[in-house]
């Protein structure tokens, strides 16, 4: 029978680790200057896949309570349905919009948190099915952005980590 991996979730240690990395996490993202996209990708993807079932999303929530979140446009619908509001009504209380037309939630932490849990998680947004974003292709491309949420998602620690294992990174 495998042993399953310790991770860190601890959002204090993991904030505490992503001020003391920083120049470390630089070091590794220049580190992989050279290396295929590709076989990050592939190395990632496994990682993220063993971290992301391992890791409870739904017992942190610290994206929720600390970032923007973008609404793609055809969510804004779907979301006055389930909140039983007129669309118009949704956008007032829930959103804002940028000059540019893109829409976000208007507070931090997001309006549909309560006790660390979305509470329409079923009919969550695009960009929090999404994040953070490690089960897509460029890795690489996208690593000096995931490095922004090192000190804040226990996921993204956890990958980050044992990425720098997985590719033999040695901080000089």
């Amino acid at each position: 029978m495998p042993v399953q991996a310790e991770y860190i979730t601890n959002l204090q240690f993991i904030a505490a680790k992503g001020g003391e990395r920083a120049r470390e996490n630089d070091a590794f993202l220049r580190s992989l200057k050279n290396r295929d996209a590709a076989e990050l990708d592939m190395a990632a993807h496994k990682i993220n896949e063993e971290v992301s079932a391992a890791v409870d999303c739904t017992a942190c929530g610290n994206c929720c309570n600390t970032l923007v979140i973008n609404v793609a446009p055809d969510e804004i619908e779907p979301l006055a349905k389930t909140l039983n509001l007129a669309t118009g009504e949704v956008r007032e209380r829930y959103l804002e919009e940028s000059q540019q037309g893109n829409f976000f939630i208007n507070t931090i932490p997001c309006h549909f948190l309560a006790d660390k849990k979305c509470t329409i998680y079923t009919g969550r947004f695009t960009e929090c099915r999404d994040f953070p974003h490690l089960h897509k292709t460029g890795f690489k491309a996208r690593l000096a952005g995931t490095l922004n949420y090192y000190g804040m998602c226990p996921i993204i620690y956890n990958v980050i980590e044992r990425m720098k294992v997985e590719t033999g990174f040695a901080e000089e």
